[in-house]
């Protein structure tokens, strides 16, 4: 494991695998997530003869957890200081859950100069359900938008229960390991803050080719926001993933990697 520091001193930390002078692809966990939850897509991606990074961004993971926190805006920078400070090019990003939303934080911020492709893995792009866009995370809208996630994450009863979800549930385990289910302070404001956004008009924006992917099981959106959010890129495409649920990346390895592999041999193949 490596690290580099941010502008502001705080450390990130992250792995690399497969060809060094391969196509950068930087893979991003969700909210609470380690880089580890990409157990089942580095070898992969790293045998398809790219170059894997796998970043623990602020707060994940192995890298630090600053007392004042972060919202979804330092998130971004800390993706810019990963490219930088690499000095990578024409990378993939890759992320889950909130680490979709992370991407377009550093994209509305940065652009897309260091950017070949985008992958955004269950992450809908706007979570405040409204009348023009019923596609948010199930029951929040006006009427709790400042309470909805004050304590927690809400169960919403959606999806395969995660007792009988099987295989799935034992690759969740095994790739969510060591896990902390409590939710600090800071872990609450940035839910609100990452809950409250709207990332429609960066998605509108970016130029470069971007693959949403949908768990069709989603415990926590309907699925019908991967294809919404790809009609809104001027490059955009989407695909579903029967029999799975949010961690998608995790619970359906196999089609995910068959998905993610597939575009990116199109739109951003391998060096070399």
């Amino acid at each position: 494991m490596a690290s580099l520091t941010t502008d502001d001193g705080v450390r990130l930390e992250y792995t690399e695998h497969g060809d060094p002078s391969g196509r950068p692809v930087v893979l991003l966990a969700g909210f609470k997530a380690a880089g580890t939850s990409w157990l089942y897509q580095v070898e992969p991606l790293a045998k398809a003869g790219y170059r894997v990074l796998v970043v623990d961004l602020r707060g994940h993971g192995a890298a630090e957890r600053p007392a004042s926190g972060v919202d979804m805006a330092r998130r971004g920078a800390d993706v810019r200081e990963v490219l930088d400070g690499l000095d990578l090019h024409d990378v993939v990003l890759v992320g889950g859950s909130m680490g979709g939303n992370t991407i377009w934080s550093y994209l509305g911020q940065t652009g897309a100069a260091r950017v070949s492709a985008v992958a955004i893995v269950d992450q809908t792009p706007k979570m405040l359900n409204t009348s023009e866009w019923p596609l948010g995370f199930y029951g929040y809208d006006a009427s709790n938008v400042d309470t909805y996630f004050a304590e927690s994450i809400p169960d919403t009863g959606k999806g395969t229960p995660i007792a009988k979800r099987g295989m799935r549930l034992v690759r969740l385990l095994r790739a969510m390991k060591g896990a902390e289910r409590e939710l600090t302070p800071g872990e609450l404001t940035l839910l609100a803050d990452h809950a409250k956004a709207d990332w429609r008009p960066v998605i509108a924006g970016t130029d470069v080719p971007v693959l949403f992917v949908a768990g069709a099981e989603s415990e926590f959106w309907p699925s019908a926001h991967a294809a919404t959010s790809a009609a809104l890129a001027p490059h955009g495409r989407f695909v579903v993933i029967p029999n799975d649920g949010h961690a998608a990346n995790i619970e359906q390895p196999k089609a995910f990697n068959t998905a993610l592999l597939g575009f990116l041999a199109e739109v951003a193949p391998p060096r070399g």
